[in-house]
């Protein structure tokens, strides 16, 4: 009796896992940080990979990669926001005035600073839709105003100053305040080096004494815009948007809904960085989160985030936030010139949008 053979639709392809592999946004970041890093266990101070040094380079891509995680999943929607760094010195005196001016307790502070930078996400949102105008002039506009806003602002709070104090004063002993300033796990780092687990000084105490509060929001983030983007509807709206908006919105997406939501996050993203960075300084002044916006977006590049949008990851920008990190602290640890760090930007993105395109040609087929 004929033994029957299972039927294959030929319109099924198996892939393998290389070819999975290579479809993935954040393989360049990957394959750029594994670069980086053995550049520098060669030409670097042995002392750039202790526990102190990590946290070191660590503390600066976090804070970067805070603002290149909203930027991603921006550019992933489609739409660009040059004005993130001055939204930093905008947030920043905002919170400032709510906290040393007004008085308020960071539970109040904390949730109006990012109600304000929310609304103006809605209007950078709003204008790039309703004008039709490209989210690059809309947002290059703000990048103008916000700075503005800022300097006029603090001299009017301080009295023709652009940096305004106090604000370590004023935090000082609030119950939130932990959670946005300092290190964390204190008590687990002393235990490590009561244990000669960890370095220590001469008196005993560690020469990491936590992990600074920035490095864990990075990571929250990055972890929860990874969920967002991979495992939700959302996410599938995102891409969709940025990938071709009209034939979205013919599916039933919410597009100009989904684009305005991101700047938001955008925005609040640079409000979160801005109240921890002058939480830590205890001033904020106008220069704060100068160029910021463009060494977002190059984090979100090499991460893997096309200019086109539709196409990237918020793992990518991670990684793509640690080489910035790894690159800008580790070159104090050599004897290279740190100027050559601008260079070493420019070149890796670069590198990163011909590597970008270059694999999406090959896994799409297209010419």
């Amino acid at each position: 009796m004929p033994v029957d053979t299972p039927l294959t639709d030929e319109r099924i392809r198996t892939e393998s896992w290389v070819a999975r592999l290579m479809k993935r946004p954040e393989l360049g970041s990957i394959a750029g940080l594994i670069l980086v890093t053995v550049f520098f266990l060669i030409t670097a101070n042995s002392a750039m990979f202790t526990l102190s040094g990590i946290m070191n380079f660590l503390s600066p891509a976090a804070q970067l990669g805070i603002l290149a995680i909203g930027a991603a999943m921006l550019m992933i929607g489609g739409e660009f926001d040059l004005s993130i760094g001055s939204m930093v010195a905008f947030a920043g005196m905002i919170f400032g005035a709510l906290v040393v001016n007004l008085g308020l307790p960071l539970i109040v502070a904390i949730p109006l600073t990012l109600a304000v930078a929310a609304l103006v996400g809605v209007v950078n949102g709003q204008l790039t839709i309703r004008t039709g105008l490209p989210s690059f002039i809309v947002t290059l506009a703000f990048l103008f105003i916000l700075r503005g806003l800022t300097l006029v602002g603090l001299k009017a709070l301080t009295g023709g100053s652009t940096q305004l104090r106090g604000l370590r004063e004023a935090t000082a002993g609030d119950m939130l305040a932990p959670f946005f300033s300092g290190e964390a796990f204190k008590g687990l780092f002393a235990a490590l080096a009561r244990s000669g687990v960890i370095d220590t000084f001469p008196n005993g105490t560690p020469k990491v004494p936590g992990i600074p509060v920035e490095i864990l929001w990075f990571v929250g983030l990055a972890l929860a815009a990874t969920w967002v983007l991979l495992r939700t509807p959302a996410g599938n709206w995102i891409f969709a948007s940025g990938g071709d908006a009209n034939a979205a919105a013919n599916a039933g997406v919410p597009v100009r809904k989904v684009k305005t939501a991101l700047f938001m996050v955008t925005a609040v993203c640079a409000a979160l960085l801005a109240i921890m960075q002058v939480m830590d300084a205890g001033s904020t002044d106008a220069r704060r989160g100068f160029q910021k916006e463009f060494e977002g977006i190059i984090a979100a590049v090499i991460g893997g985030c096309l200019l086109t949008g539709g196409y990237g990851s918020a793992i990518g920008a991670f990684f793509g936030s640690i080489i910035f990190g790894m690159v800008v602290i580790g070159l104090t640890y050599t004897q290279i010139d740190q100027d050559w760090f601008q260079v070493f930007l420019g070149g890796m993105l670069l590198l990163a949008v011909v590597f970008n395109n270059a694999i999406r040609k090959r896994v799409t087929g297209e010419r």
